[in-house]
Formats: C-alpha cells, sequence, structure tokens
C-alpha cells in the first residue's frame, strides 16, 4: 500500500489517480490499435474512448453516490470524499456503454465491431486500475486468515480502509480475474467461428461471474439489494444471462462457418 506516490508540500501526487490515468491510457492506445486492423477510422475511435473515459467516471461515482448515498451527503467534507474516491465500476461502464451507443449511432460506426475493439481495452484498464485500488487501499476484503492476506498501515489509506486488519486481497482477485479475461478474449479471436460482438458480450459474461463471486471477500460497503446481494451482485444477475443471450443470437445471425457451407454444398 502507498496511497502517496509524491508529496511536494502542498503539491501532493496520489498513487490512485496516476494508476487511474496510465489504466485510461494504455487501455485506449490498445484499442486504438485494434481498431486500425479493422479498418477504422482512428479519429472516430479517439474520439469515442474519450467520451466513454468521462462518461465512466461520472458514471462510476453516481453509482457510489446512489449506493452509499447517507455517508456521502453527511456534509461538505463527506461530499469531498465521493470526489476522491474511484467509484464503482459497474456505473462506469454502464454509463460508458450508454454513451458509446449514442456515439456510434450518431456517426453511424459498425456497433458490434466497435465494441469487439474496445472490449479489451477495458479488461487491460481494469487491471491497472485495481492496483490503484490496493495502493489507495480501497475496495477492500473482508477479514481473513489466509495466508495471503494483506494488512494496510498507512493513515493515508482511503477513509474508511481497516488499518492493522489481515484482509482479503480483493484488489487483486479482481485484477488477476481482469488479466485471465484480457488472456481468454485476446485468444478467442483467434479461434472458433468469429462473429461480431463475440468479443464484447464474451468479456460481458467473463466480468459478470468473475465480480459476482469476488463479491463475497469484499469488505467495504457495496449496497445491498433485497438485503441478500450487493449492488454489484444484483447488476451481474442482469449481465451474465443477457450476455448469453445476445452471444446465442449473434451467432446465429453471423450464419454458417465457410466449412458448414462447403459441407452443405458437397451434400
Amino acid at each position: 500500500m502507498h496511497p502517496i506516490l509524491f508529496d511536494f508540500g502542498r503539491f501532493t501526487i496520489y498513487s490512485y489517480g496516476v494508476l487511474l490515468a496510465a489504466a485510461y491510457l494504455l487501455g485506449l492506445q490498445l484499442a486504438l490499435t485494434r481498431a486500425r486492423r479493422r479498418n477504422l477510422d482512428p479519429q472516430r475511435v479517439m474520439d469515442l474512448g474519450i467520451w466513454i473515459i468521462v462518461s465512466a467516471l461520472v458514471g462510476a461515482k453516481l453509482l457510489l453516490l446512489v449506493v452509499d448515498f447517507r455517508q456521502f451527503t453527511a456534509g461538505p467534507e463527506a461530499f469531498l470524499g465521493l470526489i476522491r474516491s474511484g467509484g464503482v465500476f459497474y456505473g462506469g461502464l454502464i454509463a460508458g456503454v450508454g454513451v458509446a451507443l449514442w456515439y456510434m449511432r450518431r456517426y453511424r460506426m459498425p456497433l458490434w465491431t466497435t465494441t469487439d475493439v474496445f472490449a479489451p481495452g477495458i479488461a487491460l484498464g481494469h487491471v491497472i486500475g485495481r492496483m490503484g485500488c490496493l495502493m489507495a487501499g480501497c475496495c477492500f476484503g473482508r477479514p481473513t486468515s489466509v495466508p495471503w492476506a494483506i494488512t494496510f498501515r498507512d493513515p493515508a489509506a482511503n477513509a474508511g480502509t481497516p488499518l492493522g486488519m489481515p484482509l482479503h486481497p480483493t484488489q487483486l482477485y479482481e485484477a488477476g480475474a481482469e488479466a485471465v479475461i484480457l488472456g481468454v478474449l485476446l485468444v478467442l479471436e483467434r479461434r472458433g467461428r468469429p462473429f461480431a460482438g463475440r468479443t464484447f458480450w464474451t468479456y460481458m459474461l467473463l466480468y459478470g461471474v468473475s465480480r459476482f463471486v469476488i463479491e463475497f471477500y469484499r469488505g467495504d460497503n457495496r449496497g445491498r439489494v433485497f438485503d441478500a446481494l450487493s449492488t454489484s451482485q444484483f447488476v451481474s444477475l442482469i449481465v451474465v444471462p443477457l450476455a448469453i443471450v445476445m452471444l446465442v443470437l449473434l451467432g446465429r445471425r453471423a450464419g454458417p462457418t465457410g466449412h458448414q457451407v462447403a459441407q452443405r454444398v458437397a451434400a
């Protein structure tokens, strides 16, 4: 844990902010590289990426405000804590997807091809972003006695982070899950029967499953739905079935593979 990267008196550079910026920049760079290979307009993709970044930042904080409304509206100082906090990833993802759909429709960009371009970049950015969470001490896990538990001790940690107590390293759990998802997405693109939308909805499926499981180990306040599930688990229960349905529908619309067509002609 290292919440403050550099401290020059009144000028402080926080680790979380630096890693969050790196997450967005590297994720966008990966998307641009993939866009060129698919003959998409790099400038349009760049502009879309900026729109996604801004909307994701706003959406993440808005969902965090909804999840923990009482804490962040207790006073001016508490509201400043909202500004310093990273937010809820699902809030950023939903807002980013919504704005992206509007932008792509406005400029007539191919919907599923474009989302496929961005999906691995989202996963890459999330890996780096969760390392920022680890540095800041936010998104912490439940108390535990497992050998790989981590203990935060720096008083400059994110407000509410337990100090001097072994916790599940949920930041590393999610960073590791996203790294695996990134690898799966890139490998799947070279195998099977590709179709537009497969990479994006595979990401949504795998992330929804991993987030649902990791939430059981989170120790921070995530909001509760029906007093049984965290907000992110509830969203996962919507995202996962939707992703499965979309993969089936888009796969059917893509039609048969060249091998299948050859078999039909031969018959």
